[in-house]
């Protein structure tokens, strides 16, 4: 099976104070640890989706064999880099695993469980945190048409995700996968 990750990393970031691309902590770049974390989790490809201050991030980026994707409609919302990034995925591919490059403690290990409950052209699988939804969230191709077509703003596939039957992958004696686009980490 071909699986494809799909960092989303467009996002303006106005309550960090910087675009999310361009965001590191003590640990480094978020965006390349998160493009790391879905190749190491054992995705064939990593393709990342960037928009605000775009020219900046693609220069983190150098040298670690991702694709990029310009959501040029990015200040419309996640929705619009989710399309983006699904519509530029290589034929071949499967199945994608789609996290969001807020989330740094997610870990390689986290990605690997959740490829592991389901993969292939028709599963539909995602990642809980103590039973909270989060990412990453693996799409099997079979559902992108559906996802393109009802996401809307910030919700990504949220309201796709909802309507589906999800297998839901307890992650959260691994992470917490809490998004931390609420407070600015220097």
């Amino acid at each position: 099976m071909s699986l494809t990750g799909l960092l989303l990393a467009a996002g303006a970031g106005s309550r960090l104070g910087t675009p999310k691309a361009l965001v590191h902590d003590a640990a480094g770049s978020w965006l390349t640890r998160a493009a790391e974390t879905l190749r190491d989790g054992g995705c064939d490809d990593v393709t990342v989706v960037l928009g605000a201050a775009a020219d900046e991030a693609l220069t983190l980026l150098d040298g670690l064999g991702v694709d990029v994707v310009i959501a040029s409609d990015w200040a419309d919302g996640m929705s619009a880099s989710l399309r983006a990034g699904l519509r530029a995925l290589p034929a071949e591919a499967e199945a994608a695993v789609v996290l969001l490059v807020d989330l740094p403690d997610v870990t390689a290990e986290v990605v690997r469980r959740v490829v592991a409950a389901g993969a292939g052209p028709d599963a539909l699988t995602r990642a809980t945190f103590d039973g909270r939804p989060g990412h990453p969230v693996l799409l099997g191709r079979g559902h992108w048409a559906g996802v393109t077509a009802t996401a809307a703003g910030d919700r990504g596939a949220r309201d796709y995700l909802a309507g589906s039957d999800v297998l839901l992958v307890e992650c959260g004696d691994l992470a917490t996968g809490d998004d931390v686009d609420a407070f600015r980490v220097e």
